[in-house]
């Protein structure tokens, strides 16, 4: 049964996210570490299937953080106390 909600990403933005070659990705395809589909003769890959793959492998994990998405993510940080999430208020599960 397909995925409804599935966010499918192309071989270029998984490459343009994860900070690596297109190349990479392509193996990883070929030897089915990614799930993926074929629409109109292109793989679409399952966003969360990529996310789990880049995190496994630590030389694509590093190239993330410094070439991909993970260059950011400090940038994102709330550094603003009197915005940032108070854990006191935040309900665990």
């Amino acid at each position: 049964m397909p995925e409804v909600n599935s966010i499918r990403i192309s071989i270029s933005e998984a490459s343009r996210l994860f900070g690596i070659d297109q190349k990479t990705i392509r193996r990883a395809l070929k030897v089915q570490e990614l799930r993926y589909i074929i629409v109109r003769g292109r793989y679409k890959i399952h966003l969360e299937s990529a996310i789990k793959w880049s995190q496994k492998k630590p030389t694509i994990r590093n190239k993330s953080n410094k070439y991909g998405l993970g260059q950011y993510v400090d940038k994102w940080k709330i550094n603003n106390k009197h915005y940032s999430p108070n854990l006191k208020t935040i309900a665990t599960e």
